[in-house]
């Protein structure tokens, strides 16, 4: 093949096709658990998030309600992964070896919220949510019905392997997915492009913009408790039963079972199975649904 730009732009073509398609069809499971907020400056500030309001029966003025506001702030980050191709193999026809590397990056480009959401799940017991303490605690703060300070819990403690329980048949989410700049596909194949000059090298890469950050503690439930039938039950009536601030209930519906791959037939056994491990009905059948995911390995 005789390299000019006319060739190099034919073959970034056919990189960007392998790229996009790679992209499109990779899994990935990010969304069900988070809300993806656009972001248009270098970070976003959460405010509202806490926030709880209730109806009353209209009588006389309406009765404004002084939402609490939170300083949590979720800063956009820059993320890249980049290849290079050696000038003289395309010269040898050589574009075929490199595709599959170029899929790869698309299956990498779609993976990469995934990698920053189910992290944030794993870390979730010491990093902090809106209200300064661990996304799960046992000492989240609220107000009481009786107007006082107290505490409520989405932690069920222990020390074993991690799953969790959450609420995600909400607008808003346990997590928060946060897109400034969305994943591109990019490359410097100029003939006159230092890296191609110098060095022979013409780079292909992914870049963006995004970050990942919590939600509502609320909507989720983090244990290192057995997974079984006894833990799994603690989990679900301390999420129906959590109350909001004045002693409001939230109507919370616990929907989706996140194991890691250790988990995974414990899981499906509470979950599918038609009998528990002593032949009585499984109670819990088709409870929630689950997902099983490897970045939480």
């Amino acid at each position: 093949m005789i390299i000019n730009q006319a060739t190099i732009a034919k073959v970034t073509t056919g990189f960007k096709t392998v790229f996009n398609t790679a992209f499109d069809q990779a899994p990935s499971d990010y969304e069900k658990v988070t809300m993806v907020v656009p972001s248009s400056a270098r970070a976003e500030t959460y405010g509202w998030l806490g926030a709880t309001t209730r109806f009353r029966e209209w009588l006389g003025d309406r009765v404004i309600q002084n939402l609490e506001a939170h300083d949590y702030e979720i800063k956009n980050r820059s993320f890249e992964n980049t290849i290079g191709v050696d000038r003289d193999d395309l010269e040898d026809d050589s574009y075929g070896t490199y595709a599959p590397l170029v899929a790869q990056l698309g299956q990498d480009a779609r993976a990469h919220p995934d990698q920053l959401v189910f992290g944030l799940l794993n870390a979730g017991f010491t990093g902090l949510g809106y209200d300064g303490v661990p996304f799960f605690s046992s000492d989240h703060p609220v107000t009481g019905p009786d107007g006082l300070a107290t505490t409520a819990s989405n932690s069920g403690g222990g020390s074993g392997t991690a799953w969790f329980l959450l609420d995600t048949s909400r607008r808003v989410r346990p997590l928060i997915f946060q897109r400034r700049r969305d994943y591109a596909f990019v490359r410097r194949d100029d003939p006159t492009d230092e890296s191609v000059f110098a060095r022979k090298q013409i780079l292909y890469g992914v870049d963006c913009r995004v970050n990942a950050g919590y939600g509502l503690w609320q909507l989720a439930y983090g244990s290192r408790q057995t997974l079984d039938a006894t833990g799994y039950g603690t989990a679900r009536a301390s999420m129906l039963g959590l109350l909001g601030d004045h002693g409001q209930p939230l109507g919370i519906r616990p929907s989706l079972l996140v194991v890691p791959p250790a988990l995974e037939a414990e899981g499906r056994e509470l979950l599918t199975a038609e009998r528990d491990g002593a032949g009585a009905t499984n109670i819990w059948r088709g409870s929630a649904e689950l997902l099983v995911t490897p970045w939480l390995a």
